[in-house]
């Protein structure tokens, strides 16, 4: 993780532009490294989620997310392996950036909710940590370096 250790204080949440029209509606937009703090390489969307259940459950190596709840709403809860802060998101133009290291937790979705996730880089299955015991025994490894 390149930049140092983060934690939940370093996700922030990020309002983005919006260019409103009483007649067309509006419009929001996400430029890469501009809007955000990297070049996105992959998008998806999460949608679907059956009630009760949550997405995520991981943290990654390197990668940076951007997520955004583009229709219903959902929270986020991060967790740095000290800390615990949970975010709502329930608006299209403004998301969350989760920063490397940092476990994460989609949860509490609204009927027809749409998550989209902007990422820093490709899928890789090598950047993710889905065991939450491995991923304290990592931060307290980078913690004594």
């Amino acid at each position: 993780m390149g930049e140092g250790l983060r934690t939940v204080y370093d996700c922030s949440v990020i309002e983005l532009d919006r260019h409103p029209s009483e007649r067309l509606g509006n419009l929001s937009v996400v430029h890469s490294e501009d809007t955000l703090p990297f070049d996105v390489k992959r998008v998806f969307f999460i949608f679907d989620v059956p009630g009760g259940e949550s997405r995520g459950g991981h943290a990654h190596r390197a990668v940076k997310e951007f997520i955004v709840a583009v229709s219903g709403s959902f929270s986020i809860t991060l967790d740095d392996g000290r800390d615990r802060r949970t975010v709502m998101l329930n608006r299209p133009y403004v998301g969350l950036l989760v920063e490397p290291g940092v476990w994460l937790t989609l949860h509490d979705f609204s009927s027809g909710a749409i998550a989209l996730v902007f990422t820093s880089d490709y899928f890789s299955h090598s950047d993710h940590i889905k065991d939450y015991e491995e991923f304290r025994l990592m931060r307290s490894r980078q913690k004594l370096n």
